[in-house]
């Protein structure tokens, strides 16, 4: 029998985007979780990493497709997450808001979830959100260690 102890890190991403309070769109894809990311769980692991617990979503506007060596977000706007939950024992969900009057006016094309102390942990690109006055985004991304 072989034993498999790889341990692989998923994230799904879920946005719900608002006009004038009306749901206009629902959006759920994967998202990369980066380098920097896999190095904070190391640091927690070995109690290294006080300052490596995920706090925040940032947005950005690259539309650079997500790789394992990113490290920030551009042109990024950035705010605490609003509640933790751990659906099961392997997993963690984070869900955020941004309201009409946070980061206005961006051409959104990037979200981040960000450590404590700055640490890139994951990144996901999509098509273009016109941020301004009238939009809103609620959303939900869950971290799976499998």
């Amino acid at each position: 029998m072989k034993i498999n102890n790889d341990i692989q890190l998923n994230g799904i991403f879920k946005i719900n985007i608002f006009k004038n309070g009306k749901l206009i769109e629902e959006y759920v894809d994967k998202n990369t979780v980066v380098n920097s990311g896999r190095e904070a769980i190391t640091k927690l692991l070995g109690n290294d990493g006080i300052s490596k617990y995920i706090l925040s979503i940032g947005v950005g506007t690259s539309n650079i497709v997500p790789s394992v060596s990113d490290t920030s977000l551009t042109d990024s706007f950035v705010k605490q997450l609003s509640t933790t939950s751990y659906p099961d024992p392997t997993s963690i969900k984070f869900t955020f808001d941004i309201g009409t009057s946070e980061a206005n006016p961006k051409s959104i094309r990037e979200f981040g979830l960000i450590c404590e102390d700055g640490t890139l942990f994951a990144r996901k690109t999509r098509t273009v959100i016109e941020k301004d006055v009238d939009i809103s985004i609620s959303g939900e991304w869950t971290i799976t260690l499998s």
